[in-house]
């Protein structure tokens, strides 16, 4: 399709003939047809980027030429030219798709700042497509990485729920990717063309939560100087995703709920309340069911947005997925060009990812910018914490025996030791183990220990 062709449907020949010299005169290609049939049949043939049409025409006018073209191709960029004082039909035109109209007799500059401005509202169009393009090809399932059984557990879950329109609940530690995992939940639903808004409870003042969630309209409060659209409404038709939830405001969580349960928002000092086409899916590092037994979390709240609960496993329990997430980040920072010695591969393995994979993500990122090899990454490219793991696993004194270990029954001893060294403390012994409560309790249950 050529970007500045334009095709002019006219009867009025003398009118057609000098519209055609001021926009050829301007540098635009110009196609001429002098009734409704023909011009149809120049759309099809051609596909310009842009039509003029009078709408005043013997036969197929201008409104049936306009509804045609729609139906052909509906993002068609049309102007309609109409007769002074016939200001209802052109708002007809508007309702039937015609981007922009004109009012005979109208100038030379009115008529080329109307078709550049179209023409630039076709450019943005086609840039708005790229990148939705590029974002469905990013969110794709296949760009997540991990091959390990736990994280092929999460993608069994996410493919499923995506064609789904339920609430999740996505919990994890810090760094696990679960923001990721949202964006794919929403790229591959059948809501991906509409909005994806992201929110951190935990980084809003707390004054400002209510106002940034559902709104206010102008003199709601002091400083409400003006109308202010809210996340929720932002993301109409989309998905909001809502991290950190386990920080929102009790009395704000209660008019979540009220968004959920009855699919409305009210916006702060308005009485009419707002529809909302919205899925929600939110995320915490936090244990709910704990801030539930504490008094800080609603009960009915969590039922409401853990409709489907999942559960990204932290970096130290795939390290199966570290080869991959480190030749992905390579490719990422290093444009295919980079490779990493065998001994990066040991060393990072063998330490515990306080900070996930995004704790990965910028020892790689560091590891490439401060590289001594042109071609590849070193040990001696980490960051001296790292590095020290390597001596502290030796420290321990663990002899692999000819026949080989379990590694399964050594965490299970490691475990246990730990449990008897913090005398059945649970917090000491996840300090000792440098892993986090909840994981502890998890291994504790799935060894069986008490």
């Amino acid at each position: 399709m050529e970007a500045h062709h334009i095709l002019l449907v006219d009867d009025d020949p003398s009118l057609s003939r000098v519209i055609q010299f001021q926009l050829e005169e301007a540098g635009y290609h110009v196609s001429r047809a002098a009734s409704g049939e023909e011009g149809l049949r120049s759309f099809k043939e051609h596909n310009p980027g842009l039509v003029i049409t009078d709408i005043k025409m013997p036969g197929m006018d201008g409104l049936a030429l306009l509804a045609e073209i729609k139906r052909l191709s509906p993002h068609a960029l049309v102007i309609v030219i109409t007769a002074h004082g016939s200001i209802d039909t052109a708002i007809t035109a508007m309702k039937t798709g015609a981007h922009d109209y004109l009012c005979k007799p109208f100038a030379k500059d009115e008529l080329l700042v109307t078709v550049e401005k179209a023409l630039a509202f076709q450019g943005l169009m086609r840039e708005n497509v790229h990148l939705q393009e590029a974002l469905l090809q990013r969110f794709r399932f296949d760009n997540i990485v991990g091959g390990s059984e736990a994280m092929e557990r999460v993608f069994h879950i996410v493919r499923r729920v995506s064609r789904a329109d339920s609430s999740v609940l996505l919990e994890g530690e810090s760094g696990t990717g679960k923001e990721l995992i949202a964006q794919a939940i929403h790229y591959n639903s059948p809501r991906q063309k509409k909005p994806f808004i992201a929110v951190n409870c935990a980084a809003i003042p707390e004054h400002l939560m209510e106002s940034e969630f559902f709104g206010h309209v102008k003199g709601a409060f002091t400083g409400a100087i003006q109308d202010r659209t809210g996340k929720f409404e932002l993301a109409q038709g989309g998905t909001i995703f809502l991290d950190e939830i386990a920080d929102m405001r009790l009395d704000l969580q209660g008019k979540l709920l009220r968004v959920l349960q009855e699919k409305e928002i009210d916006k702060v000092g308005s009485r009419v309340p707002l529809p909302a086409d919205v899925r929600v899916i939110a995320a915490t590092n936090k244990n709910l069911k704990q801030q539930m037994e504490e008094g800080r979390f609603r009960e009915d709240l969590y039922y409401r947005l853990s409709v489907v609960p999942i559960r990204i496993p932290p970096l130290r329990e795939r390290l199966e997925d570290i080869p991959l997430l480190i030749q992905y980040f390579l490719r990422e920072f290093g444009g295919g060009r980079l490779s990493a010695d065998r001994e990066v591969y040991e060393v990072l393995k063998n330490y515990h990812w306080p900070g996930n994979v995004r704790e990965l993500r910028n020892v790689i990122e560091q590891a490439v910018v401060l590289r001594q090899r042109e071609d590849r990454i070193q040990v001696s490219d980490l960051p001296d914490h790292i590095r020290s793991t390597r001596s502290e696993i030796n420290a321990l004194g663990i002899e692999i025996p000819p026949r080989g270990i379990v590694l399964e029954e050594l965490e299970k001893e490691l475990i246990a030791a730990a449990l008897r060294k913090a005398g059945g403390n649970q917090i000491q012994a996840a300090k000792l183990l440098g892993i986090t409560r909840q994981t502890l309790i998890y291994r504790m249950k799935k060894y069986g220990l008490s």
